[in-house]
């Protein structure tokens, strides 16, 4: 038996006093592809608008095998012990919808976050388009720190697009590397590199201390061939061991200082007010997209469309032009 619809007013009600049950049914609502739904969500995050902006936004991202997870669960615990902070955990997945990977399995890679009270880990939705869970993640981290979580960790679970996708729904970017990792990562590394606000080279331990400094040197003078970096700020490139907890404290430090000078200097609210317009003009991009294809006439033409550009009658862009000034009408198709 599926549980109560709740009101706008019980889920506002439970998300500010921190409920992770109702939490994670309102993150289920905005999730949901329902309309119905989708106007309650909307109605919900409206609500607890005036509780958001809070907490600090962190997005990690790393090649497979850098041990993501074992370093989210060492950081958060270190920021929950140490400091008292109230933790979630969000990922942004696209890979989802093929391999069915997601941070579901990483949950019990993360065992002490996943039973504390005070933390909250949520994966994102299995089997959706970037986009799709791109907006779902943003207002997932809405709901979140809406519910009092003032540290919040966005993980890229796929690669490629993704990495871009949580930079710009973050106040920083950390990008976790391996030592020795070989030539083969290389590409991705210099793609993601420049949006990194701090590197930070994981498992220097158990041996591994050495080729870790090593690492370190020459992701440095990698650095300096970049551009400066928009914030201002230096990109540090730090040693750590989730095992030992060696260097947790000082990517803190590095984080702290970094979210201070920026809101010093106005680019940390600048920053969040660029991401809130490009927010914007993606829902306007997906609503115009939706609308479209939902046009009865568009609908009806796309095939005998679709069929003229795979033959080579129809450049792409001419139809799109035809199907975007019939959208409602019933002109017949032009082709070469």
């Amino acid at each position: 038996m599926s549980p109560k619809r709740l009101s706008v007013a019980e889920y506002v009600a439970g998300i500010v006093a921190g409920s992770r049950t109702v939490l994670g049914r309102a993150i289920t609502l905005v999730e949901s592809t329902l309309l119905a739904d989708q106007a309650l969500a909307q109605e919900v995050l409206q609500a607890v608008l005036p509780h958001t902006g809070r907490s600090l936004r962190v997005g990690i991202t790393g090649v497979p095998g850098v041990g993501k997870s074992t370093f989210i669960e060492a950081l958060g615990r270190f920021l929950m012990e140490t400091w008292g902070h109230k933790l979630a955990v969000l990922a942004v997945d696209p890979s989802s919808q093929r391999g069915g990977g997601s941070i579901l399995g990483d949950k019990t890679r993360m065992p002490w976050l996943a039973a504390h009270p005070a933390a909250f880990i949520r994966p994102s939705p299995a089997g959706g388009s970037l986009g799709g869970v791109a907006r779902a993640t943003r207002e997932a981290l809405l709901l979140c720190e809406a519910a009092g979580h003032d540290v919040i960790f966005v993980e890229t679970v796929g690669v490629g697009q993704s990495e871009t996708t949580v930079h710009g729904m973050v106040d920083f970017f950390l990008l976790l590397m391996l030592a020795g990792a070989g030539d083969e990562l290389q590409g991705l590394k210099r793609g993601i590199m420049e949006m990194a606000d701090a590197l930070c080279i994981t498992k220097a331990d158990q041996g591994n201390e050495q080729a870790a400094r090593r690492a370190r040197v020459d992701y440095q003078n990698a650095l300096h061939l970049f551009p400066p970096a928009p914030s201002g700020q230096v990109q540090p490139v730090l040693l750590t061991s989730a095992v030992s907890g060696t260097g947790l404290a000082e990517v803190w430090e590095v984080i702290e200082n970094y979210a201070a000078a920026t809101r010093k200097n106005g680019y940390f609210q600048r920053r969040r007010q660029e991401q809130q317009l490009q927010w914007l003009h993606q829902s306007i991009a997906r609503a115009l997209e939706a609308r479209f294809y939902a046009d009865e006439v568009v609908r009806a033409r796309l095939p005998d469309v679709q069929q003229a550009v795979a033959a080579g009658r129809l450049t792409p862009f001419a139809a799109a032009t035809q199907l975007l000034a019939s959208s409602g009408s019933s002109s017949p198709i032009v082709t070469p």
